[in-house]
C-alpha cells in the first residue's frame, strides 16, 4: 500500500491549513495517510524533527512518499540523506534553504541550523527519484529565486502559485489541488 507523510510547518500541526483536506483526497484514493505533529513544532531542531519522522517512517520503500510544509520540506529532504533506499517521491510546499524578513532574534536563531548546516542534494537525489516544488512569487520570507534554484538542482518539477504568501493557513488554501495532482 502507498503511504504518505506530510510535514508541517515551523510552529504548525497536522490537522491544520490545507493538511485534513489533502489527508482525506488521499485516503479516498487508497493512500495510507499520516499526518505528523512534529515535536516541539514552536522551537523546531533537525535532530528532533528529523528522527521523529525516521521513527514513524520505520522502513521506507518505492511506496513511500512525502509531503512537506515549509520547514517540513528539509526535514524531508535531510531524512531521505540518511537513507539509501529509493522512496517514491516527495511534493514540497513552500519549501526553502534560505529565509529573509523573520520576525526577531528568536526566529533567526531557531532558522540558524537550518539554513547553514548543508543537505547533500546529490545524496538525497539517489533515493528521491521524483518531486515538486510548489512555491509563492510573493512568500514574505523571501529568496524566491535562490528556493526555485536548489530545488531544481535537485531535480524537482517547479510550480509556481501567484500572490499566494507562504501557502499556509493565514491565505486560506485550505485546498490545494495540485499536490494532489502532483502525488497521483
Amino acid at each position: 500500500m502507498k503511504r504518505v507523510f506530510i510535514v508541517h510547518g515551523w510552529g504548525g500541526r497536522g490537522n491544520e491549513a490545507w493538511i485534513p483536506w489533502l489527508k482525506g483526497e488521499l485516503e479516498k484514493s487508497g493512500f495510507e495517510v499520516y499526518a505528523l505533529n512534529m515535536p516541539n513544532s514552536d522551537e523546531p531542531t533537525i535532530e528532533d524533527w528529523v528522527g521523529f519522522l525516521a521513527k514513524n517512517v520505520q522502513s521506507p520503500d518505492s511506496d513511500t512518499y512525502f509531503v512537506g510544509h515549509s520547514i517540513g520540506c528539509q526535514t524531508i529532504l535531510r531524512y531521505l540523506e540518511t537513507i539509501n533506499i529509493p522512496v517514491g517521491g516527495a511534493v514540497f510546499v513552500a519549501g526553502w534553504f534560505n529565509l529573509e524578513d523573520l520576525e526577531g532574534y528568536k526566529e533567526a536563531e531557531i532558522a540558524r541550523p537550518w539554513i547553514n548546516t548543508p543537505i547533500d542534494l546529490k545524496k538525497v537525489k539517489t533515493v528521491l527519484p521524483k518531486s515538486t516544488l510548489i512555491i509563492s512569487d510573493n512568500d514574505p520570507f523571501g529568496c524566491f529565486e535562490e528556493n526555485k534554484k536548489k530545488y531544481s538542482e535537485l531535480g524537482s518539477k517547479i510550480i509556481i502559485l501567484h500572490n499566494a504568501g507562504h501557502i499556509n493557513e493565514e491565505n486560506n488554501y485550505w485546498k490545494l489541488p495540485e499536490i494532489l495532482e502532483e502525488l497521483k
